[in-house]
Order: C-alpha cells, then structure tokens, then sequence
C-alpha cells in the first residue's frame, strides 16, 4: 500500500476556545499504480486532505503511512526528506522561477536536495522536457512559454526525483480547454508508461470521469469512494 489514512481528523483554531474541524475521520487507501480523482463541492477539505497527503500540513489526530512508513509522528526534517523522495506536486499555477529557463526549472528539486544538480539528473531533466514535449524549448525562460507548456515544465519537475506518487491540486484549472485537454492527458500517458501513482484534486467531472477511481469529500468526510465506470466504445 503506498498510503494510508485512518481516523485523521483536523481542526484548526479559530478563536480560544473555539476550534473548527475540517476533517471527520478521514480513512483512505491508494495503491501503487493508482490514478485517483479527488472531488467534492468548495470548503468540502480537499485541498486540506491532499496537502496532509503532501506533508505540507500536519493532522490533528489519526494514522498515515507513506510507503511501508508512519509518518504523522516525524519532526519536520524527516517530513521534508521523505517528501523530497516519495513526493512530486503539480498545482493550479505552475510556480515556476520567471529569471531561470524550462530546464533550470525541471533541475530545481534536484539542486534543493543535493545543493548541486548532477550530470545525470540534467541530463534526466532533458529526457523529461523531451517526453514532455519541450525539447525544443529546454533554455526558454516561464514568459516565453504558454500556459500549457508552463504546465508541462511544472508536470517534469514535478517528476526528476522520480517519485512513486503525484499530487496535483488542479492542475488544469487556470488552463483553457484545449490546453486542459491537452495536460492531463499528458498525465495519463505518464501514469501508464511510467507507472507512477496520481492523486489528483478537480472540479471537473469530466476529468474526473476519465481517471481510475473516484473520491469524493462533502463536508470533510468521503461521501463517495468507487472505481470509474467507463461507457464501453461502440461496436
């Protein structure tokens, strides 16, 4: 099992005494493999879940395994390197550096984690922008790309510490539609050859309706929690 959530609870405080909890006994499981949708209406606690999942944010009380390890009793230097490893993220907006290229972008995770980028993890840079379809655009600054092709600078650099799972938190949201299209495809041909597990956050069912298995939260609990059934092509 590459995660595992059980009972994780979150509450933040508003005002002493008065605390709020967002999370109401959240259990989860995701498989090594797996492409999952994480959906639900605004302030249902998506983003709260996956940045938990992310080890950006910790729970107030439960259980959570990443891997074959417990993480939710880790001191943040732990946190940070177990995220470096096991973790790659994708967001709504691409966050990338405006004053350093598409592959000094994609090389970044690699030079925070080591302080020096290597050969090899340039040149595995270079595969991904390739794959990616940017080959011809590797020394090109974020201003001289499209929305689109940002995104798939974010999708590569998200990727050169080859990590076993992805968490994107709307990463076709401030797309259009032939772009969105056009990204998340990108993200399936990614899971299927690379085999690498997505947890991805949307709003849109039609995306939604094109992943593996469906998770839906309302109100900060999973309402729905079921493979995706695909209509079978016409004879």
């Amino acid at each position: 099992m590459l995660i595992e959530l059980r009972d994780v609870r979150k509450r933040y405080n508003i005002g002493r005494p008065t605390e709020a909890e967002v999370l109401h006994g959240i259990d989860l499981q995701v498989r090594q493999g797996e492409f999952v949708a994480l959906m639900g209406p605004s302030g249902s606690g998506k983003s709260t879940l996956l940045n938990i999942l992310g080890l950006l944010e910790r729970m107030t009380t439960g259980h959570y395994r990443l891997g074959e390890e417990a993480v939710q009793d880790l001191s943040d230097t732990e946190l940070t390197l177990r995220r470096r490893r096991m973790l790659g993220f994708v967001f709504q907006f691409h966050h990338l550096l405006p004053a350093f290229s598409a592959l000094e972008n994609v090389t970044l995770p690699a030079l925070m984690a080591e302080g020096v980028v290597r050969r090899a993890q340039r040149d595995h840079a270079r595969e991904l922008l390739a794959a990616v379809g940017l080959a011809q655009a590797m020394d090109k600054r974020p201003g001289e790309l499209s929305g689109g092709m940002q995104q798939r600078v974010a999708i590569a650099r998200a990727l050169v510490m080859n990590p076993p799972l992805v968490l994107a938190d709307e990463p076709t949201g401030n797309l259009d539609t032939a772009s969105s299209a056009e990204v998340f495809g990108l993200l399936r041909r990614i899971h299927a050859e690379r085999g690498t597990s997505f947890v991805l956050v949307t709003h849109d069912p039609r995306l939604g309706a094109q992943c593996d298995r469906l998770v839906e939260l309302v109100d900060g609990r999973i309402a729905r929690d079921e493979p995706v059934t695909r209509a079978a092509p016409p004879a």
